[in-house]
């Protein structure tokens, strides 16, 4: 068994599932409400299975995370404007910010790297992946695992037919590429299919954020859908009582 695999395992192995509270919206959208003191918003957040930040911020969390029963920590590896929402950004330009050998050596257990497709830019495409699969040769090399993060750019306008197909696609595309995970949009009923299409664990994205009620009963619909797990960010750390919001949902993902 290879290091990648037993990391991997510490998160997916039996089948089991995961709940991942994302706390990286800063790279993207600078001071975040709930994320401005960041060592005590993590503080709430010891009830998730994982935790997803930026390598800027290992140090402040480096107290967190040295606790024998501290979540996992994934480091996300890539910035991409695509993301940068108060930007305004239209296209989908990516940037590794971090290799794997060195997000292993600050503390990671998994790292995550986005891959855009369908920019409108056949050019911008390429490098996406070309950049994807550099990641994917560090991760094997490290020893690590990736979740590849399939984030179509203006998922959450475009129709949900088309959503569904991009996500659909995308996911197998990433799971052919590399990724040993996917995490993307929960695109409805036919959910169901980029599970199985996929070929590698799904984890449900928690996008924009909802009333607490909506996001579990998201949460609950992917899971019976098939999905592994989720990666909530907002709804986690912006909820009225973070580390309650966070026992209920990881009820969710892991008791259903």
């Amino acid at each position: 068994m290879t290091g990648k695999q037993i990391r991997f395992n510490k998160l997916f192995g039996g089948k089991r599932n995961a709940a991942l509270v994302a706390v990286d919206h800063g790279a993207e959208f600078g001071p975040t409400p709930g994320l401005m003191d960041f060592p005590a918003a993590l503080e709430n957040l010891g009830g998730a299975d994982a935790i997803l930040l930026n390598p800027g911020m290992v140090g402040q969390a480096a107290g967190f995370f040295s606790r024998p029963e501290a979540p996992r920590m994934v480091l996300r590896v890539t910035w991409t404007t695509a993301y940068c929402f108060p930007f305004n950004y239209r296209e989908s330009h990516t940037a590794q910010v971090i290799g794997a050998q060195e997000a292993l050596g600050a503390g990671a257990d998994f790292i995550m790297a986005c891959c855009l497709l369908q920019s409108g830019s056949e050019q911008v495409d390429r490098e996406n992946v070309k950049l994807f699969a550099d990641v994917v040769a560090q991760k094997e090399k490290a020893g690590i695992p990736l979740i590849g993060e399939l984030f179509p750019v203006d998922a959450e306008t475009m129709p949900p037919e088309e959503l569904h197909m991009r996500v659909y696609r995308g996911c197998r595309i990433l799971a052919e590429l590399g990724a040993d995970a996917i995490k993307t949009f929960y695109t409805g009923e036919r959910f169901h299919e980029v599970v199985e299409g996929a070929s590698v664990p799904v984890l449900a994205l928690g996008a924009s954020k909802c009333s607490e009620p909506e996001a579990l009963a998201k949460a609950r619909k992917s899971m019976q859908a098939g999905a592994r797990g989720v990666v909530f960010g907002r709804n986690v750390f912006q909820a009225k009582a973070p580390a309650k919001f966070l026992s209920q949902l990881a009820s969710v993902v892991h008791k259903g």
